[in-house]
């Protein structure tokens, strides 16, 4: 019997959460996603913190080199989105 998308994504964040730390993390993810999907992953947290911290699109952009439309994707996430940005950033403050 095939799982559906919500087992395999419980299985998935209980994988990530059984992680002891960055070296087990950064090797887990190292072999789960390929370099562009990683790439891809840490420009939208770097653009959650500079939206959050009141950086305007265009300072965002020549930052980090991400799309517009990626900084409006984040942008919309941190507005509207499940609250993980919210979580997650000022946790990483500290």
């Amino acid at each position: 019997m095939q799982k559906d998308s919500s087992d395999r994504n419980a299985l998935l964040f209980e994988a990530i959460l059984a992680l002891k730390d960055q070296d087990e993390c950064r090797a887990f993810f190292q072999d789960l996603c390929t370099v562009s999907e990683l790439r891809a992953m840490a420009q939208r947290l770097e653009v959650a913190q500079l939206l959050d911290q009141g950086l305007i699109y265009n300072d965002i952009l020549q930052r980090t080199g991400a799309s517009s439309a990626t900084i409006s994707r984040v942008n919309r996430a941190l507005q509207y989105g499940a609250d993980g940005y919210k979580t997650v950033l000022p946790r990483l403050a500290r």
